[in-house]
């Protein structure tokens, strides 16, 4: 049977599958599975129809929790019901996949196997999560690839209709679930053929109902639980045979050979590898390579893990094996071995026929650790390690495997490419554009993959795509490559790319250079490898094209046109047709000018490309070294130089096990991210000292702290490097004033200039190239380390917008994205409060930009003082940071009862403790008592004494302060934010509302207000944004604001510093605007689309202070104005709403006039509180 070919990844893929036998599909956000929910939605959305004729009712839940807990009510009420889920999501539904299992519900958990947060978090790929899940009673199927995601997600729903038993079907996170590949579809017609319809409209006559009423979930005793428990074991001796069936019914439509375990290799093999999952591609072509060479070897790829048939695994092991070696991708830290080795182990022993055979344990391939043919051979070769690694450098325990044997097991025809690209510049949308373009338009296979960091946008992005027509099951990293690009050219300089090409392969590097300064910026070692191997160089001026046509840093069309003229895969005319016709379907929601400007970069592409004439001299180049080393002493140069230099330079996979033991449970310095100098913006701000009015808004709004004012004595401005501007400071005689730009850590978001009141009338702060102002960073050095000056802030208390920018950034140089809404709230918290602050930060942007290896972006002061920042989980955060704050507060109540002894019987200590008491509970004027008294107790010589020095370090009052966004505080932590505020302890809780989830994607939350397109909304969300602040101030204690910072910086301000200094719990809630909302004119306006959310009416600014009402006064006040601008008007400048008016206008209408009207009564309601005797 022929099927309907077409390029897409594994996620796709298995959606595409489970869409035909769904009813309901109960859903959460989680990366790396997302993507499944939302074509899901988008599938439902479009009218497209299952099996059963219908489309399928999609419910976004609160929480990974409540969407397995849907799952579970839509069963027993008869739908068929789905969910797709991943890592810390799928250990949320364990207790629900007990009652599932239990009842024998049929029904397909569908999952990206992800890892499992630990010492740190990962977003990558591995079995930690499903390993975590075998005991709950699921069958569990694993798929290696996308072609597999499609065929065997319709066994697994298919068998568990008839088995009556549910399935967790995994794949792996990322490697298949992000991997485009050339699918072959199912035709809905063919599954409803195989289906047994019997078994369907059992499961529908057996639900609970009201017409046929029984009762399920009741509790039984010790007398009877065993016994009943025991009751299923025949239902799950029948899977393997059923699930065989549903394979061989496959097999026999489509030609394939699917089996419970499938052997690939000689048949008279001396030694196998079992495995599951993406390394099964990995293997069978190291297999048929080493075949080839001379060797008897062979593997078996487990298909169905749970249950575990001992017949059917044991029946395709060749007679002849004499060594069996097991892989395993998860780790859990003392067993004796991890789970598919122990199963095997025990399959053998229980069958008798292999129990003789030695069999090795190796482990691989935590968090996406790419697992090469290299370390497959060393698997082979392995006869002295009965327990291993392979993947890394372990040389703490000695268990890796050295990889001696490094071919190139590709097969023929095959071409593989390399796009070294810029986070957010386009890279891989338009590298997924191209192998949909070959995969759809050419009779040849394709594979992308995309490798990146942890930078949120404007980090490192590396695209793998490979073409042929031979089947491709090269499910590693490219490390030989016919084709390589560098999208941005100061990557030159800090990443070894040319070697991994083939000789004779192709270069393309985007750049300004010409012949002579490409000879100036080249490392000598690139230039003779690109000579000794007669590489086909070639260069082109993205960044002067995008700007020309309009698409400033977008450049990803004109490259990838490029890349097409270059690489010849296509017809020139063809390619430029199908990249137009790809660009049209990405861009057309953001308007017919994007697209011509995308259209325009398409044929400037194929037209400028320049060929370089490699010079003869170019072999005679020496090497150069450009490695980082920074100098210095202490923790944080160690974790600098060992750590961050390596990753950064994307060398971390080679860092040994050694590397890590001093940072083995998580904990790193802080203060790293200041070292990254990252030099990736393409336009920095230039300052002109002249007709700056010196007001810190730049500063104040800056991301990345990378403009900040600094006064100077005249000491230190004669000591300053040649050159630095100033002016004197207003308002301090005999100072002096600039303004320090880190144009090496700038993003080049503009935000600073948008905002600037001097540019009004004249030219204060633009936007200049960053080529010519490298020298200005030396400037910044020097004027950021000159420390805070207690005259200058005198003058200019921090609870002003001026003064609070002479105070220190306790967050610096983060890896948000450019222009990021977020940053620029937590930034000021730090100013404000960070010598003295505790943070727990929700899982998500926030934790991503704030804490992601390895850079550390929160920092300390010259005193080692700075914010102790924790991330837990997503769930749990505002527990999380209670318990830190209750922790600090006991151990706190604790010492100071110990003083008060000691100031009974010393008069020094007793007038101390007197000052000391009297700031108690303000972190802002506790501190300098705190010391005073420290230093009395110090001159006394008691146990108690002693004892309270010894705990010194908690007597201060902290800050204390729990961060997350709004799919965290709205949703999946509500419960826990509500008891935090509801404790009525003394937190703060920062909410980030960028009204959806940002981090996994753009998902529809209950901040998500009437009208937005999201994913998981792409009709247009029906209901109106849930009041988070209403609730909170329902309590009547708890001190709560509403607060956007481009539309009154000082309200911000106030609201923060009133927060802090309330004791008792606290809530703020900051608009944040997101990449994710399309805001026409780019995240460089984000302040002014602040400012218009509240003009409009669409967002309220408004502070509710508990301590009012104890004074007789109104505790609400309103800070917005009545708006003056058009709500739709508003709405029409985002992506989000107007791309809805576009494809749906009478829909957008109705959703539009409902917004406003909500926005109106919200406001009508705002105006009576504050009118409020």
């Amino acid at each position: 049977m022929a099927r309907k070919m077409k390029t897409m990844d594994g996620n796709n893929a298995a959606a595409y599958a489970s869409y035909a036998f769904t009813d309901v599909a109960a859903i959460y956000p989680i990366t790396p599975s997302s993507t499944m929910a939302e074509v899901t939605d988008k599938w439902a959305a479009a009218g497209q129809k299952n099996i059963f004729g219908n489309t399928v009712k999609v419910v976004e839940m609160q929480s990974e929790a409540g969407a397995s807990g849907t799952v579970h009510g839509s069963l027993t009420a008869g739908a068929l019901t789905t969910t797709y889920t991943a890592s810390q999501g799928l250990l949320l539904m364990i207790p629900n996949m007990y009652k599932i299992a239990g009842e024998q519900l049929p029904c397909v958990f569908n999952v990206s196997a992800r890892c499992i947060a630990a010492h740190a978090l990962s977003i990558f790929g591995d079995h930690s999560d499903v390993m975590a899940c075998r005991q709950t009673g699921f069958a569990m199927l694993a798929s290696t690839n996308p072609q597999e995601a499609m065929d065997l997600g319709a066994v697994a729903h298919m068998t568990a209709i008839k088995a009556k038993i549910p399935f967790l079907h995994f794949f792996d996170g990322f490697r298949t679930s992000h991997e485009y590949q050339k699918v072959a579809c199912w035709d809905y017609q063919d599954l409803a053929e195989m289906v047994d319809w019997d078994a369907i409209n059992d499961f529908r006559r057996k639900s609970l109902n009201p017409e046929h009423p029984a009762q399920r979930g009741t509790a039984q005793n010790g007398d009877v639980y065993f016994q009943a428990r025991e009751a299923c074991n025949s239902a799950y001796d029948a899977v393997p045979e059923v699930c065989q069936e549903y394979m061989d019914k496959v097999n026999a439509k489509i030609g394939s050979n699917y089996q419970l375990f499938n052997y690939h290799g000689a048949p008279d093999a001396d030694q196998i590898i079992v495995a599951m999952g993406s390394v099964c591609d990995t293997i069978k072509e190291t297999v048929d390579y080493m075949n080839a060479n001379g060797n008897k070897v062979g593997m078996i790829a487990v298909r169905l893990y749970r249950p575990f048939s001992i017949k059917h695994f044991v029946d395709v092991i060749p007679s002849t094996v004499k060594k069996i070696t097991v892989l395993d991708r998860t780790k859990e830290p003392g067993a004796l071995g991890e789970p598919l080795y122990l199963d095997v182990v025990a399959a053998l022993q229980n069958d008798g026929r292999f129990k003789d055979v030695p069999v090795y344990a190796g482990r691989y391939g935590l968090a996406s650790k790419d697992t090469t043919p290299a370390c497959i051979i060393a698997a082979f070769r392995n006869t002295e390690k009965k327990h291993f690694t392979i993947g890394i450098n372990d040389d703490v325990t000695h268990l890796s495997l050295d990889l001696s044997e490094n071919p190139d097991t590709t097969p023929a025809g095959i071409t593989s490419c390399k796009f070294w690209g810029l986070g957010a510049d386009g890279t891989v949308g338009a590298n997924k554009n191209s192998v949909k373009i070959i995969g759809d338009h050419t009779d040849m296979n394709v594979q992308a993959y995309f490798d990146y960091d942890s930078k949120k946008s404007g980090g490192l992005t590396c695209s793998h795509l490979r073409f042929g027509h031979a089947p491709i099951t090269s499910t590693y990293l490219i490390n030989k490559a016919d084709f390589v690009a560098c999208h941005k050219a100061s990557y030159i300089r800090q990443y070894d790319m040319v070697s991994d090409i083939k000789p004779g392969g192709v270069f393309l590097l985007n750049c300004s250079w010409t012949g002579e300064e490409l000879d100036k910026h080249l490392p000598g070692q690139v230039k003779k490898y690109i000579a000794d191997n007669n590489i086909q160089f070639y260069t082109i001026d993205g960044v002067k094209i995008g700007k020309e046509i309009g698409l400033g840093n977008r450049i990803n069309t004109v490259l990838q046109s490029a890349f097409f003229k270059l690489s010849k895969i296509l017809p020139e005319e063809d390619a430029i047709k199908y990249m137009k016709d790809a660009a049209t379907a990405s861009y057309s929601k953001k308007g017919e000018a994007i697209v011509k400007m995308n259209h325009d970069a398409i044929d400037a592409g194929a037209q400028q490309v320049v060929k370089v004439d490699v010079p003869e001299s170019w072999k005679d180049c020496e090497y150069e070294d450009i490695s980082t080393k920074h100098e210095g002493e202490g923790e944080l140069i160690d974790y600098v130089n060992n750590i961050l230099v390596p990753i950064n330079a994307f060398a971390g996979a080679k860092l040994p096990v050694s590397a890590f033991t001093k940072y083995q449970t998580g904990e790193v310095p802080l203060g790293s991210a200041a070292f990254e100098k990252r030099g990736i913006a393409i336009d920095v701000p230039v300052w002109n000292n002249e007709t700056c009015i010196q007001c810190g808004q730049c500063s104040y709004v800056c991301p990345h702290a990378c403009i900040r004012p600094v006064v100077l004595t005249k000491e230190e401005l004669d000591n300053a490097p040649e050159g630095i501007k100033y002016a004197p400071a207003k308002q301090l005689d005999g100072l002096y004033y600039t303004m320090a730009i880190s144009v090496l850590d700038c993003t080049g978001c503009g935000s600073c200039a948008n905002i600037c009141p001097g540019n009004i009338k004249n030219d204060t702060l633009v936007m200049s190239s960053l080529e010519g102002q490298y020298d200005v960073q030396k400037y910044f050095d020097y004027a950021a380390d000159l420390g805070e000056k207690q005259a200058v802030l005198d003058k200019f208390p921090a609870t002003k917008v001026k003064g609070s920018q002479f105070k220190m950034p306790y967050l610096e140089f983060s890896g948000a994205c450019a222009g990021c809404g977020e940053t620029p709230y937590a930034k000021l918290v730090t100013q404000l409060f960070g010598d003295r602050m505790y943070i727990a930060n929700a899982t998500g942007c926030s934790s991503i930009w704030g804490g992601s290896a390895p850079s550390t972006p929160y920092t300390a002061n010259a005193k080692g003082e700075g914010p102790a920042w924790a991330n837990s989980l997503f769930e749990d955060n505002a527990e999380f940071g209670l318990g830190m704050c209750i922790a600090q507060d006991t151990i706190r109540e604790q010492t100071i009862a110990k003083v008060e002894k000691i100031a009974d019987e010393n008069a020094e200590v007793k007038t101390a403790f007197d000052k000391f008491l009297e700031t108690k509970n303000s972190s802002t004027c506790n501190k300098v008592p705190t010391e005073e008294l420290l230093k009395a107790v110090a001159a006394v010589t008691s146990q108690e004494a002693k004892d309270v020095l010894a705990d010194k370090e908690y007597l201060s009052k902290k800050s204390c302060w729990i961060f997350g966004g709004d799919g965290w505080a709205y949703d999946i932590g509500f419960g826990g934010v509500d008891h935090a505020l509801a404790s009525g302890n003394d937190v703060n809780i920062l909410v980030f509302d960028t009204e959806v989830y940002s981090n996994t994607g753009g998902q529809a939350s209950k901040a998500t207000p009437t009208g937005a397109i999201a994913q998981f909304a792409a009709a247009g969300k029906e209901v109106k944004k849930k009041d988070l602040a209403a609730i909170a101030m329902s309590y009547g204690y708890i001190y709560v604001a509403q607060v956007a910072m481009g539309y009154n910086m000082q309200q911000c301000l106030d609201a923060m510093v009133e927060a802090e200094s309330y004791h008792g719990p606290s809530l703020i809630i900051a608009y944040a605007p997101c990449i994710n909302h399309g805001i026409k004119g780019g995240m460089k306006i984000a302040q002014s689309e602040e400012k218009k959310a509240v003009e409009s009416g669409y967002w309220h600014c408004f502070r509710f202070d508990p301590r009012k009402t104890a004074e007789g006064k109104n505790p609400f006040t309103l800070d917005s104005k009545k708006p003056t601008l058009s709500y739709e008007d508003f709405l029409m400048g985002e992506v989000r709403y107007n791309s809805l008016a576009r494809s749906n206008p009478e829909r957008a209408k109705e959703l539009f006039a409902k917004a406003v009207k909500n926005a109106e009564e919200k406001y009508a309601k705002l105006v009576k509180l504050a009118e409020a005797e």
